[in-house]
């Protein structure tokens, strides 16, 4: 990581906590990546307690916050985590925080943040 300051703002999409925000998608979320493959709705309602089309739905809110890509396949529908996108976004949201806050290490150490 260099100097220059980093561009958070195109990184913190509302969709994209939104998405992340609900106990149910990231339920769902796990489930694709203890999966490591692309998974239809049916595989992936086995992670929760909730009715198939509810499942649908969430998918759709991972979906359109650009967290999940479906593509069909015969009758189903598989998903899988865009995950070179996703990463890129989550590290880069990091890179600003820690470019933004390792210049003042002292105040943040003081200011009452949780750590560890």
């Amino acid at each position: 990581m260099g100097d220059s300051p980093v561009d958070i703002n195109k990184n913190l999409d509302p969709l994209l906590f939104k998405a992340l925000s609900e106990p149910n998608r990231i339920a769902i979320l796990k489930q694709l990546v203890e999966c490591c493959k692309p998974c239809s709705v049916t595989e992936l309602n086995e992670c929760c307690p909730i009715d198939i089309s509810v499942v649908s739905r969430h998918l759709a809110v991972l979906r359109d916050a650009g967290i999940v890509e479906a593509k069909k396949k015969g009758k189903e529908v598989y998903y899988s985590i865009c995950h070179l996108e996703l990463v890129e976004t989550l590290r880069s949201i990091a890179d600003a925080i820690e470019t933004c806050c390792s210049n003042d290490q002292s105040a943040s150490n003081s200011s009452g943040c949780k750590t560890g």
